[in-house]
């Protein structure tokens, strides 16, 4: 668009100025030389923008992890599909990388756990209630939050949550603290979420942990039909696809994978306490463990490939 408009104005000069064959030759030389010369500079502006946005990229990763820049080339990718493939290509530090999932159309940064049996993913974090979770439907699909502080609360995003889950056989650890100071977790098998199209059906397979197996609601015969969250669609409060008769993520502050409506919510509401009244059981909940009327200090969810062997260093 700029250059066709600098060639009409070169016509535009030439026609005005141009008095004789000879005085029209020179101009024409003359003026050629200043398209070249404006082009010229164009181009290097476009440069210096495009190296002040990379700069100004790069900067804000150094500053949210020094491992954030670590490229890998490896099947000519230039970020690791997972925190895992970081793991074994050397990085044994935890902090936020860049990564790029094999069917994904852009990198994002994430929080890589290299403590906990090493190469965790993590997809979600509470710790404090700084970060609104009660969220609308685009929100959830983007993801949110605090990608830079260690302990910052955030949501990965359901597209880039079902981009991660789609390229292999993963397994989710979901790791919960009371108010106590005391750790749980539960571990889920053929951990799966479909994309928006499907409105990111969540799939779990076999259960294992010491926190109890609310997700899947096998704890009671008579509340799995109502309390199971596998299979189950994700809502927020701006689009209700859950089985209740009314918006269980309008009541419950927060989007999730709800049935009518929940065992387990992790990401409700933040109360700063243990237990709570409350009109609905809105808070960060994992009914096995502390019931429907404790909400949890904090929840981390990370996930891993269900085959991974970590690479000896």
């Amino acid at each position: 668009m700029l250059r066709s408009g600098i060639s009409l104005l070169v016509c535009v000069l030439l026609v005005n100025s141009c008095h004789s064959a000879t005085n029209c030759q020179h101009e024409q030389l003359r003026l050629r030389a200043q398209v070249k010369a404006l082009e010229l500079r164009i181009k290097q502006l476009q440069d210096q923008i495009e190296r002040t946005l990379r700069e100004r990229e790069n900067l804000q990763s150094s500053d949210a992890s020094e491992n954030d820049e670590t490229l890998n080339k490896l099947d000519g990718r230039k970020y690791f599909a997972d925190c895992a493939e970081a793991y074994n290509s050397g990085n044994r530090r935890s902090g936020f990388y860049r990564i790029q999932p094999l069917a994904s159309p852009t990198s994002f940064l994430i929080y890589c756990d290299m403590t906990e049996g090493d190469g965790w993913t993590v997809v979600q974090r509470r710790t404090n209630g700084k970060e609104n979770f009660d969220r609308v439907w685009s929100d959830y699909k983007q993801g949110f939050g605090n990608f830079q502080s260690v302990n910052g609360e955030y949501w990965i995003g359901n597209d880039n949550l079902h981009y991660l889950t789609s390229q292999g056989d993963y397994t989710v650890k979901i790791v919960l603290t009371d108010w106590e100071g005391e750790k749980r977790y539960a571990q889920y098998k053929h951990f799966k979420v479909q994309n928006e199209q499907n409105d990111y059906v969540l799939s779990f397979g076999a259960y294992t942990g010491t926190a109890g197996d609310s997700l899947s609601g096998t704890y009671h015969p008579e509340v799995q039909w109502w309390a199971n969250h596998n299979g189950m669609k994700f809502s927020t409060k701006d689009r209700d696809n859950d089985r209740y008769h009314g918006n269980c993520a309008k009541e419950d502050k927060g989007g999730w994978w709800f049935n009518r409506c929940h065992s387990a919510n992790l990401n409700g509401h933040y109360y700063n306490r243990g237990p709570f009244n409350a009109k609905t059981d809105d808070g960060i909940i994992w009914y096995t463990w502390h019931g429907w009327w404790y909400s949890l200090n904090s929840t981390v969810i990370k996930i891993r490939p269900s085959e991974f062997v970590p690479a000896s260093e």
